[in-house]
């Protein structure tokens, strides 16, 4: 007789795996789960026998199960906010005025950097609680709002306290080269030596599961961040960037080189670019909401990737300065809209996609042997998680098998 911790009947379920249909669903399915992984997914018919008494049994009457959601892009961890900038462009300021105003990336880089390990983690806590009740359960955390080893340390350190004492799991990366620190301000090949050499340090403190850059005009040039990427290579570390957002520096090729996780925003991607990304199996990960809170008009090459099979994953980009919005489920609405993504493309990039893109092959469908990381949503079809925002339909969140209570 089959032992299992939990069993969920009458579902309909949404594995996104590659079945032949939509979704990869089974409907009028059965999931079961054992020890924090799925151990049975599939018909009521071929259930295994099990202990009818001593086992849970949720009967979800043709709700939807899920995948948890991965948003696999924030800089969730900062200090202040900038919604003084945010009203001041609006009554007409330049963003040099802005920034002549000690505005930008720096007020955040000096509020991170005087905030304590403490208010961090309260801020970023209230965040992520956010975030879990609209049904996230994995989330990557990047650094960056540092920008010395100190401030850069503690920002990681918040991360793992998160991952230990937050049901979401946590993916921790190295953003060092985000901006340049006023320490160096002419000086950015210096700066890029530092980061280098903050990377072993902080990898060694076990504070780092991925590394990125931002592979800009206003960030770093593809040459420096080789040099980043050289030295997580040395490391064993994965990498990922910030490419094509303003401009088309090549940044996109550069991580596919390196067998990169993931090349993200990249509205000004083109086809040589997608090209490398595909033969790397390299992820474009698409971020709306920046798209959106910049009112930028070049669009990411939607049908490029589609035509050459870049998986496609969705995040939220949630920062103080240019996408302040901790919904992805907005982002999933916004991908549809702003990007024409396809619902089916979209839930894919928040899950088996957003998975890819962080390196984790454990989660993000559902599927025996996966991480019991799922969903339950009261609606009639997957699609309504893209079409409707702003009423909430989770009604139940199982992370690494335990059902997460919260008033969802």
């Amino acid at each position: 007789m089959q032992q299992f911790d939990a069993i969920w009947v009458n579902a309909n379920i949404a594995t996104m795996t590659e079945n032949g249909k939509p979704y990869g669903a089974i409907e009028n399915g059965v999931l079961a789960i054992k020890d924090g992984v799925i151990a049975y997914i599939g018909s009521r018919a071929e259930l295994p026998d099990f202990d009818a008494l001593g086992t849970p049994l949720y009967d979800v009457a043709g709700q939807w199960l899920l995948p948890g959601f991965i948003d696999c892009h924030t800089h969730l961890i900062f200090g202040g906010n900038r919604a003084n900038e945010f009203e001041m462009r609006l009554n007409g300021a330049s963003y040099q005025d802005i920034a002549a105003a000690g505005g930008g990336i720096k007020s955040t880089v000096t509020a991170t950097r005087h905030a304590s390990d403490e208010q961090l983690f309260v801020a970023a806590k209230k965040r992520l609680n956010t975030l879990m009740s609209q049904g996230v359960t994995t989330v990557e955390i990047k650094s960056g709002y540092g920008l010395d080893f100190a401030s850069e340390k503690k920002i990681l350190q918040v991360a793992a306290q998160l991952d230990q004492y937050h049901p979401v799991s946590i993916q921790k990366t190295f953003l060092g080269a985000h901006a340049l620190p006023v320490e160096f301000a002419s000086d950015a090949e210096g700066y890029i030596d530092t980061v280098c050499e903050m990377l072993p340090l902080l990898k060694q403190a076990g504070l780092v599961d991925a590394v990125d850059v931002f592979c800009e005009g206003i960030g770093f040039s593809t040459h420096q961040c080789r040099k980043v990427f050289q030295q997580a290579q040395v490391l064993g570390l994965p990498v990922k960037a910030h490419a094509e957002q303003l401009s088309n520096l090549g940044g996109s090729a550069l991580v596919a080189e390196f067998s990169g996780l993931s090349a993200d925003h990249i509205e000004f991607l083109d086809e040589a670019g997608v090209v490398t990304m595909a033969a790397a199996g390299t992820v474009a990960v698409l971020l709306p909401g920046a798209f959106y809170f910049l009112r930028e008009s070049q669009l990411p090459p939607i049908d490029l990737l589609r035509k050459y099979k870049v998986p496609m994953a969705v995040a939220t980009d949630l920062n103080p300065g240019t996408s302040p919005l901790c919904s992805l489920p907005l982002m999933l609405n916004m991908a549809c809209t702003l990007f024409r993504l396809t619902p089916e493309e979209a839930l894919l990039g928040v899950t088996r996609h957003a998975a890819k893109a962080l390196g984790l092959t454990d989660r993000g469908t559902l599927a025996t042997g996966q991480k019991a990381d799922f969903a339950c949503y009261d609606v009639m079809q997957p699609a309504e998680l893209c079409y409707q925002f702003g009423v909430n339909s989770l009604k139940q969140l199982i992370i690494n098998g335990k059902d997460i209570k919260g008033d969802f």
